[in-house]
């Protein structure tokens, strides 16, 4: 249930908060005391468009609190679990106004988009009333309406799970389809490129391994040149090294003719000797380590090139070929099946068409029992509304051709206002004073089944006698056995019917240019004179007064 309305610099309201009891509570008060301002506050608490014009004058900004005492099993807190928001303890909703026409939408204290804030509003409040644009006008909420009446929601639910079942199985099927189709137009190509890449069998990082030993033993290949080269100047026939040993021994044997003139001569040229030998043992390991077989250059070659010849003909990277097997393979495995496979598949999506229909058709049958009975309801509570010749139909249709989640059927709520005239939509036919008490009868019989927890009638007696008003209190009260029920009314027979009394009153302000409203619970001899200004007018008699307390006894015997 709606809990409290803190309402903060919004046109008329310096700053007000509202305590609200569950059963039926009413707010009265003389034209213009603003009445309606306190609904469009609630309003933009629960979503409705902003406005600049909102904002009392002078003031940058104005704000809407609206907080809801509600059972931790109510299913708008699997909502708010949803979008991640706090879900413990009571829910606030609050919108902050600014005069630029720019709003702030927040739950529980947490920033959300209006479009939310509308969302999770409209699940706690339905306003109704002569210009009604929602709740139960809307034809698209009148098929869950009539399961609820019916008590349908579980067999509902069982459709649904078989139609999403259905769906599921024939977009397999055609899916399936589909590839088994595109496969037998590619099924020599796929054998062959299958064919052609099991032969080739390419593996995983080979190309790059390919690569390198090509760039390896390339590079060898220039190196081996130059060595063999130094190698044949150090150690081949035209080495040095037999010119300078045959000159070592000729110095040698002159060396004793002149002692001590050669020795260093002779000790470098026989350091000389030492390092030649040594490059050409080192020259000859290097010319073999470039030693390869020219035919395994060649082959890695060749294998490089047939590996990225056929990336090219496939439109794949080289690293992609084998997947590209794997998955040519399955397609291929795919087309042998795929008879076995599709007829398979097409049993099953039969036998879960074959289950949903038949789960359809039980409920259509027993929505169209649902649809009598609501009639039989509401006609029930129309003479004493003044609607004794009008009619309330529910246009019910079922075709297997239309199938959805909601079954085969299609519902709306329609009306005939008078006996010979054409029945048609509940909106379009009804008055604006018709169609609250056609909404107010529909209400009645639905009671508390797909209802939101707060429920607000806005001046749905307008216009009508004391019998049909007494009758629109009596019903009123009823329905707030079941849910909270706010009422605004300018009949005493409805004032007279609520546990909760709500004045509404519009007054200057002390030593200020201005007036602002104020909202006032009531009671006891408050709200005697408050009933009995609602009969009399501006001149409250002790008639009024003593009609006043008739009413209220009236009402609660």
């Amino acid at each position: 249930m709606l809990a409290n309305l803190t309402i903060r610099d919004i046109v008329l309201i310096d700053q007000l908060q509202i305590s609200f009891e569950p059963g039926l509570t009413v707010l009265t008060g003389e034209t213009g005391a603003g009445k309606s301002i306190l609904l469009d506050s609630l309003s933009l608490a629960l979503g409705a468009r902003g406005d600049g014009g909102l904002v009392r004058e002078g003031q940058e900004k104005g704000a809407v609190t609206a907080s809801f005492d509600l059972p931790p099993t109510h299913h708008v807190f699997s909502l708010i679990r949803a979008h991640d928001l706090n879900s413990e303890g009571e829910l606030i909703l609050r919108r902050v106004q600014s005069a630029d026409g720019r709003t702030r939408a927040f739950i529980n204290d947490q920033p959300v988009s209006a479009t939310l804030l509308r969302e999770i509003g409209e699940q706690l409040i339905e306003i109704h009333g002569q210009h009604d644009d929602r709740a139960l006008v809307d034809p698209a909420t009148h098929l869950v309406l009539l399961d609820a009446f019916g008590g349908l929601e579980d067999n509902c639910a069982d459709v649904a799970a078989l139609f999403r079942q259905w769906r599921g199985k024939k977009e397999e099927l055609s899916r399936l389809s589909q590839q088994v189709a595109e496969a037998a137009r590619e099924a020599d190509y796929l054998h062959a490129s299958v064919e052609e890449l099991s032969t080739l069998s390419p593996q995983e990082g080979e190309e790059e391994e390919l690569a390198a030993k090509r760039q390896s033993m390339m590079q060898a290949e220039k190196v081996a040149g130059d060595i063999n080269e130094a190698y044949e100047a150090v150690a081949g026939p035209q080495s040095p090294v037999p010119v300078i040993a045959s000159l070592m021994r000729r110095l040698e044997r002159k060396a004793a003719q002149a002692p001590g003139l050669l020795d260093e001569a002779l000790a470098a040229l026989d350091r000389a000797l030492l390092a030649l030998d040594e490059s050409a043992s080192a020259l000859g390991i290097a010319l073999r380590a470039t030693e390869f077989d020219a035919s395994v250059l060649e082959n890695s070659e060749e294998r490089l090139f047939a590996l990225r010849a056929a990336a090219r003909k496939f439109n794949v990277p080289v690293e992609n070929l084998n997947a590209l097997a794997v998955k040519m393979a399955d397609e291929m495995d795919a087309l042998d099946n795929s008879a076995e496979r599709l007829a398979g598949l097409e049993h099953e999506t039969a036998k879960a068409e074959t289950a949903f229909v038949s789960a359809a058709r039980a409920v259509s049958g027993q929505r169209q029992h649902a649809a009598i009975a609501l009639e039989e309801a509401v006609a029930s509570e129309l003479p004493s509304l003044k609607l004794d010749h009008a009619r309330f139909l529910v246009d019910f249709h079922s075709d297997e051709a239309q199938r959805s989640e909601r079954g085969i059927d299609q519902a709306a709520f329609w009306v005939q206002t008078n006996p010979g005239t054409r029945p048609g939509p509940m909106w379009k036919v009804a008055s604006g004073g018709e169609l609250s008490r056609f909404l107010l009868a529909l209400k009645v019989a639905l009671a508390d089944k797909g209802s939101a927890p707060c429920l607000i009638f806005d001046e749905i007696d307008t216009g009508v006698g004391g019998a049909v008003a007494e009758a629109i209190g009596h019903r009123l009260a009823r329905l707030a056995e079941r849910v909270q029920v706010l009422s605004v009314t300018h009949a005493p027979q409805v004032a007279a019917r609520a546990t909760g009394h709500l004045l509404i009153e519009k007054a200057g302000v002390s030593g200020q240019n201005r007036v602002e409203t104020a909202v006032h619970s009531i009671g006891g001899t408050a709200r005697k004179e408050e009933i009995a200004r609602m009969l009399a007018g501006a001149t409250i008699t002790n008639e009024a007064r003593a009609a006043a307390e008739k009413l209220i006894a009236g009402s609660s015997g």
